[in-house]
């Protein structure tokens, strides 16, 4: 069975993704972003690199992004993936947690592309990813938001600013199927 570990970076919605990968039949628990790469390598299939409120809270969260298996960051987790890869995250011009109507930019992304040509996200805009790494690319955009989601297939790295785990957010159920079928 396929084992996803959910890092908990502090976030107010983490307990959901965990939830959510669960009710999609993964084997999947919540983990301290204090737990050592060794020890996360040994039993996860792929990570979620969770939201929450400061990117200086992330824990062993940069050294995780050195292991060679599926990492999905949601909001500060794909804030975490821009800014030690190479990319630049700074405050967003809108804010607060809104819903966005986000247009996917490439239909054939293996963690968005089954979403296009457009789909409605909760998402906060606090902070947001200002320039995708070198590797990755931009693969959602918005009207509030140049860089919704960004990808690197070859080293199977994914980020969304979106929340998929929340119910106001439509199909975030897909996403999650999505990456599970990236940590088969």
């Amino acid at each position: 069975m396929t084992h996803i570990a959910v890092i908990d970076n502090h976030g107010q919605f983490t307990h959901l993704e965990q939830r959510a990968l669960r009710d999609l039949g993964v084997d999947v628990e919540l983990v301290d972003n204090t737990t050592s790469p060794e020890q996360l390598i040994q039993t996860a299939d792929g990570l979620v690199l969770s939201g929450g409120p400061d990117i200086d809270q992330v824990g062993n969260c940069p050294k995780y992004l050195e292991l060679d298996i599926p990492i999905l960051g949601i909001c500060l987790g794909m804030q975490l993936l821009a800014s030690e890869l190479g990319g630049s995250v700074a405050a967003g011009d809108y804010g607060g947690y809104a819903d966005v109507d986000v247009e996917i930019l490439d239909d054939t992304d293996p963690l968005i592309g089954s979403l296009a040509p457009e789909t409605r996200v909760w998402a906060s805009h606090a902070d947001e990813v200002k320039s995708v790494p070198e590797g990755f690319k931009r693969t959602a955009t918005s009207d509030v938001c140049r860089i919704e989601a960004m990808s690197n297939r070859d080293q199977e790295r994914y980020g969304v600013q979106w929340h998929p785990e929340v119910a106001h957010t439509e199909r975030g159920e897909e996403v999650f199927k999505n990456f599970i079928a990236r940590c088969q």
